[in-house]
């Protein structure tokens, strides 16, 4: 798969508001640590990629993830039955990791920060926020937000396997 160079200028003040069904959670994107991250995650945004799309896998304590179009379809409760499919979808194209050049790539509790597989250039999509501290992660994935209040924290600790993103806002957009 080829690696995608994101042409979003990112101007380091992007917040992303991420609207689920439990509620919205606000993150400040760390432009300026991770540019090719951010610019990513905005141009799908801006596309309307994240709309529809479910809340895929909950490891309690860890992490919670979404992003991925193959839940797009899929009920709440046939997500949470699960799926081979699930985990397994992108934007169709991956981009190169940022944890080595970011000095800020601390994976804390609420971290907004990018799945890959095995690979270390294979992130696409699909998104995790972190429940709780995981400082073990910070060597392999990359850190690109972090939630802005105490509200947004409290609504990715409320979400469950097959919760819904209903839409994402990007406020300050260059």
């Amino acid at each position: 798969m080829a690696i995608y160079n994101p042409e979003y200028p990112v101007n380091g003040t992007e917040i992303a508001v991420i609207n689920t069904n439990k509620g919205s959670i606000a993150v400040q994107l760390t432009g300026a640590d991770t540019p090719i991250h951010v610019s990513n995650f905005i141009e799908l945004a801006l596309k309307d990629f994240y709309n529809g799309l479910k809340f895929h896998r909950l490891e309690p304590g860890f992490v919670v993830q979404g992003g991925c179009p193959n839940t797009r379809e899929l009920t709440r409760e046939q997500v949470r039955m699960g799926s081979p499919l699930l985990g397994t979808g992108g934007p169709g194209y991956t981009i190169k990791g940022e944890w080595t050049s970011n000095p800020n790539n601390f994976h804390k509790d609420g971290t907004l920060a990018m799945a890959r597989s095995a690979a270390p250039d294979s992130a696409g999509s699909q998104f995790y926020f972190c429940l709780g501290p995981q400082a073990f992660l910070d060597a392999n994935y990359t850190v690109f937000g972090n939630p802005v209040d105490e509200e947004s924290l409290k609504v990715i600790h409320s979400l469950e396997k097959g919760d819904e993103i209903t839409s994402v806002e990007i406020l300050n957009v260059s």
